[in-house]
Formats: C-alpha cells, structure tokens, sequence
C-alpha cells in the first residue's frame, strides 16, 4: 500500500520535472518552428509512438492499447477537447494579451485553487480542510517564486485575465473528465485517445493558418540556423512531454483524485526556477528560495489524509 502511494508520486513528481522542462524545449523548438507546425509535429509524432508502443505491447495490461467502445467515446471527444486543444490555444492567447509573462504565468498556475470546487461539486470529491491549507500555502509559495524580482506587474489588456481563467477551467475540466473514464482503460490508451481527438481539431486550424506553406517549410527545414536543436527539442515535446508526462499525470489523477493532484501543479514554477539556476545560471534570490519552501510545505499538507476513527 504504502510502496503503491510512493510511485504514485514519485510518478506525478516526474512529470512535473518533465513539462518544467518544456518552456525552454518550446522556446528552442519556436525558433524554427512555426507555433501551429510545432503543435501539429509534437501530438502527430506522440501518437505514432504510443500507437506503436500500444501495438506492440499488445495484452499488456498497463501498456496494451485499449479498445475504444463506442459509449465511451463523448469522454475522450470532451479530454482531448479540453486539453491540449482549448487549454493550449487559451495559453498562447492569455500570453500575448498580458502584458508581463509572469502575471500570465502566475494566473495560469491557479488550478490548484479552482480544482476543489469543481472535485467537489462534479464528482462529489472529499476536500479536507488539510488539502485547502496545503494549497493556499503551496499557491502563496507560487507566486512568491514567480513573481518576486520582476519588475513588469502591468496587467494589459482585461480580456487576458478571462483567458487565463478559461484557461485554468479547461486544465481543471481535462482533469475531471480523466477521472470519468472508466478503469478498463489504462492510462496509455486514455492519452492516447485524447491526443488523437485533439489532432481532429488541430489539423484544420493548421491547415487553414500554416498548412499552405508546410511543403516549402520543411523542405528548406535543413538550411535553417539551429534546426537540429529544434528536432531535439519536438523530440522532447512529443516522447517525454507529450506522452510519458501525460501518461504519468493521467494515472495518478486516477489513483489520488483531481483535488491532489492539481496541488502539483505548483511545483512546476518550482522546478523550471531550479533548472534555470543549476544549467542556466540563473540567480535564485532568498525570496524565490523561501517560495520554493512554501511550495514543498504546501504540498505535504495538502496530501495530509488524516486515518478515519475506527469504530469498536
């Protein structure tokens, strides 16, 4: 039982050291890239991994690709709808209509506080007063870590601050829908699907934006400045983020519930400030250091799950 618990955060830890790490693979991929064509690259070539890897392990329990059913078809239509297509068109927007990137990326780190509400008033999820305090401590961490020494704090234009929290809502909604899928499926199949429904989505929008241009674009992809750095970073972005992260995410939310999972969340500020300051020389004041601590505490008390009183 309590090696069961380990992995299930040792496995939710791991994915959000991974997508930390995704903000810098993004920046490089987008030096090349263009945004839809990166988009497009990454899920197309996350899905013939786990469509091969599915296959492959075909009868494997954990790692066999799950036949669809017909009657479960309007979840992974709503997942893959809501994340990554909605939450990753929200973001991009919710960025370029704020003007400071932190604001933006403090707002859109609020999960872990819209989560319980809607765990508790959709799925009748338990929220213990130990899960609300590890998340306002945690959250307060947040953005003490993000925020502090940033000298931009101009909010921009307001329709950014409703596209963040449409945003946060779809994160949250992703979540919730994950937990609706029935357990005959294995989390491999359930990115798997959603991923493939977010395609049916992603494809026109490319087609109509970027599409035109592609054949040229890739054909002349060689001659570009730091195109190998690019291919190594939509390499990252589709095996590590957009399938072993997913995948990972998808099950502890199946074994610890949304409202503790999306506490987790706070922790990804935590890790990229972390990366930045052991690779990129980052400096990491006290302030950003007592946030990270918050982060930690946070989290701790947030899975705090006190023993129900056996009755005698």
């Amino acid at each position: 039982m309590y090696m069961k618990k380990l992995l299930t955060y040792i496995a939710i830890l791991t994915a959000m050291l991974i997508w930390a790490g995704s903000g810098i693979a993004i920046k490089h991929a987008l030096a090349v890239f263009p945004p839809l064509t990166l988009i497009v690259t990454r899920f197309t070539l996350a899905v013939l991994l786990m469509l091969v890897v599915g296959l492959a392990c075909r009868g494997n329990s954990m790692l066999g690709l799950n036949k669809l059913q017909k009657k479960d078809i309007p979840f992974f239509l709503l997942g893959g709808f809501f994340e990554p297509v909605l939450y990753y068109l929200l973001e991009t927007y919710t960025y370029d209509a704020l003007s400071s990137p932190t604001i933006a990326e403090t707002l859109l780190s609020t999960s872990p506080i819209l989560a319980p509400i809607f765990a508790y008033v959709i799925l009748k999820e338990r929220v213990t007063k130990f899960n609300i305090l590890g998340i306002i401590i945690s959250s307060v961490g947040m953005i003490m870590l993000v925020l502090l020494g940033s000298s931009s704090f101009g909010i921009g234009s307001k329709w950014g601050l409703l596209l963040a929290f449409a945003a946060v809502c779809a994160a949250v909604f992703y979540t919730i829908v994950l937990r609706r899928i029935p357990e005959t499926y294995n989390s491999l199949s359930i990115v798997f699907y959603t991923q493939l429904v977010a395609l049916l989505f992603f494809y026109p929008m490319w087609g109509v934006v970027e599409g035109s241009d592609a054949i040229s674009f890739f054909s002349s992809l060689t001659s570009v400045e730091g195109w190998q750095q690019a291919l190594l970073s939509i390499g990252y972005l589709a095996a590590c983020s957009s399938v072993i992260a997913f995948i990972l995410y998808c099950h502890t939310i199946r074994q610890i519930g949304v409202t503790r999972t999306n506490a987790f969340n706070n922790i990804r500020p935590m890790f990229t400030a972390i990366i930045m300051f052991l690779f990129f020389g980052e400096h990491l004041p006290w302030g950003k250091v007592a946030g990270i601590l918050l982060i930690i505490i946070g989290l701790f008390i947030s899975q705090w799950q006190p023993r129900k009183k056996s009755l005698k």
